[in-house]
């Protein structure tokens, strides 16, 4: 039985990831933002189990400070960490800052990760680690010396594809740094769920004919965290069950290197 950390685990490809692992009979950690969809998430779960009780975390992305307190949970209550799926993550439509001064679209989709990834490393040796990315990264290359964005250029789907860029680009420099934690990023189609802040984002996600289901996502992400080593490539972008080569600036390595060194002095670790 694996242990399987699952960010974003209260809706959308997240929970339908988790509901598969706890068919399997895997041991799934869930992890939102929200009570009342985690509460609700915890039920379906518990029921894909077959009645066991998943251990269930809430945390704002947008605080690292509950980051932090995570990983603390996370490392006091598992000693072995199979798989962490970053999986939490969305698109703003209008510019902020959060409380640790970045620019909250950047955050939530990398900064955050990146720190919970970085302070759970050591129980991740011999795991893996799945980034949920996107094809949307073609939108947006992350500036690594301007974590805290500019209000006056901010365009969210810039805003989305950097921080997806760098899902990708985190996966394939964690592959390097880390050559004991297996890493990849996944595009999981575009799909059904209302994971955008905005009535554009929304309405276009609700609409858009070519949405794939959650649960046909999840899959994807499940076959990710469990094929055997040998039909993958650790640092590799999956787009379907096929490895991809990602957008030019997604794929340079130089950028992965200093995006990786500013976020780690950006988040102190």
């Amino acid at each position: 039985m694996a242990t399987i950390v699952v960010t974003g685990g209260s809706s959308g490809v997240g929970l339908a990831a988790a509901k598969q692992f706890a068919a399997r009979g895997d041991e799934v950690v869930l992890v939102g933002r929200d009570p009342r969809r985690l509460a609700d998430a915890v039920a379906q779960v518990r029921a894909a189990a077959g009645g066991t009780e998943p251990p269930h975390f809430r945390a704002d992305f947008e605080r690292l400070d509950e980051v932090r307190a995570l990983a603390g949970d996370l490392l006091a209550g598992f000693p072995a960490i199979d798989v962490l799926a970053n999986n939490a993550g969305g698109m703003i439509n209008d510019f902020r800052r959060t409380a640790d001064g970045f620019e909250a679209t950047f955050q939530g989709n990398h900064l955050a990760p990146f720190l919970l990834t970085s302070l759970l490393r050591e129980r991740l040796r011999g795991g893996r680690v799945v980034n949920t990315a996107s094809r949307a990264h073609m939108r947006g290359r992350p500036d690594p010396d301007r974590p805290a964005g500019d209000p006056e250029s901010y365009n969210p789907w810039q805003a989305y594809g950097a921080g997806k860029s760098a899902n990708i680009l985190f996966a394939a420099e964690a592959a390097r740094r880390w050559p004991d934690v297996f890493s990849v990023s996944f595009h999981p189609g575009v799909v059904r769920t209302n994971f955008g802040a905005g009535r554009t984002v929304r309405l276009f996600y609700r609409y858009a004919p070519f949405l794939v289901t959650p649960e046909k996502a999840g899959e994807l992400l499940v076959w990710l965290a469990t094929a055997p080593e040998t039909e993958l490539v650790s640092g590799g972008y999956y787009v379907g069950h096929t490895l991809t080569r990602p957008a030019a600036h997604a794929r340079d390595a130089a950028l992965a290197g200093r995006l990786w060194e500013a976020s780690a002095e950006a988040v102190n670790k």
